[in-house]
This record gives C-alpha cells, structure tokens and sequence, in this order.
C-alpha cells in the first residue's frame, strides 16, 4: 500500500486479532458473504455483531494498547495490506476507530484513510470509512478538511469521489450545506452507478434534517439522475 510509515507494526496486535477472528469461523456463512459482496478476498464468516465482540477484549487489553501514532498507524496498514480474509479489513477499521486512539483521529489521518479507500475500493469499507472516521476528523476540523474534500470530489478515483459526498452522512445540523454542495455538483453527471447513489444517500441524510433545502436543490439541478433523484426524495 502506497504510504507506508516508516515505523514498525505490532505484530503481536495482528497476530491477537486473527487469532480472535478465528475462533468464529463460519464456512458456511464465508461463502455466501463472499457471493453477497462479490469480493475476491474471501470471508471468514463473521457477523458484524460477532466481528466485535471478538475483536473488544483485544483492542480493550492494555497489554496491546499501543503508545506511538506512528506504530498506530503502521499496525493498521499492517493489518489491511496483509490481511487474507475481509474481516482483516474491518478489524483494521476497528483498529482505526477504537476510543483509544482518538486523539490521532484528526486531519493528518486524511492520507492513511485515503490509501485505505483507494485500495478498498467498494462500498462496504469505503461506506464505513467515509461515514465514520472522515466524518469524524470533519466535524472536529472542519477549516482543515472542508478543503481536503473539495479535492476529493475531482479526484479521478471514485472512490474517494464518493467518499468525499458521504462524509456528511449522520452529521444532522451540524451539516456544512456549502460543502455539500461543492462535493455533489461535480459528480452529478458521472454515469457511475456508485456516484449517483452516494448522491441521493447524502440528500436524503440530509433531507432528515432539512427537508426544504433538499427540495429546493434537487428543483434547481434537472439534470441530476433518476436515481439520486428518487433516493433524494424518498421520505419526503
């Protein structure tokens, strides 16, 4: 994974959590996650409720708490890049977004998440990065990162396209509607199917809070798609 730090990854950290996710395997249920998510990587077959009580006690334990950003960092990129089945990846999410390290959690994280989303590259990480951890950094940095996303919305990438509409998702009144704005408009006119959707998402988040607003937007943009059109307006 481009970006990579410098500094040494725990790998007694990795090494507890496969051993923690291993103990809930399901072939089984593997096989039809895999199916679901069309994913190449295959699963182990965990619920989401399972993946986190098994990943708690571990991420809890002082013994594998970890003191540096830097060995942070290198131990989530460790987890994500060598990871052989998904639920590597969602444990390097939960890695990322654990309490005890929200202190790290801020606009220098943005290049770590990036890598992370482009590498991903579908829905089911990059829903959750953008939703949570970029939220996150947003909302207590908004000066910092408002801009980081503007970029985001041109880059080539559609990944980080979307991920840059979706950052507001569940952010309420505290929603910066100029930055909405300035991360829809440039992709209303792609053909994806992953950027119309994100844009009705982020509307219809939206629309929770200010219906009216929603409205009078997606009046004055004709030319949005049918989809985001009617995911925009699916509750009002």
């Amino acid at each position: 994974m481009p970006g990579e730090p410098a500094a040494t990854p725990r790998t007694d950290v990795i090494a507890a959590v496969r051993a923690a996710l291993l103990q809930h395997v399901d072939p089984e249920r593997a096989v039809g996650q895999q199916r679901y998510m069309k994913s190449e990587m295959p699963y182990l077959g965990l619920t989401s409720p399972v993946l986190r009580q098994a990943l708690r006690p571990v991420l809890a334990d002082p013994a594998y708490r970890i003191a540096e950003r830097e060995q942070w960092e290198a131990t989530v990129r460790a987890l994500w890049s060598e990871a052989t089945h998904r639920e590597h990846w969602y444990a390097a999410i939960a890695l990322l977004g654990h309490r005890t390290y929200r202190p790290w959690r801020d606009p220098a994280t943005l290049a770590l998440l990036s890598d992370l989303i482009r590498d991903g590259a579908w829905w089911d990480v990059v829903d959750t990065l953008a939703t949570h951890n970029v939220r996150e950094i947003l909302l207590g940095r908004p000066d910092e990162v408002a801009p980081v996303l503007r970029a985001w919305a041109h880059d080539e990438n559609l990944w980080i396209r979307r991920a840059a509409m979706l950052a507001q998702v569940g952010a309420k009144d505290r929603t910066d509607v100029d930055l909405l704005v300035d991360v829809i408009e440039p992709n209303i006119e792609h053909p994806d199917f992953f950027s119309r959707k994100a844009i009705g998402w982020a509307l219809r988040d939206y629309a929770r809070t200010d219906p009216e607003w929603v409205r009078r937007f997606v009046a004055a943009h004709p030319e949005l798609s049918g989809l985001s059109r009617r995911e925009a307006l699916k509750h009002l």
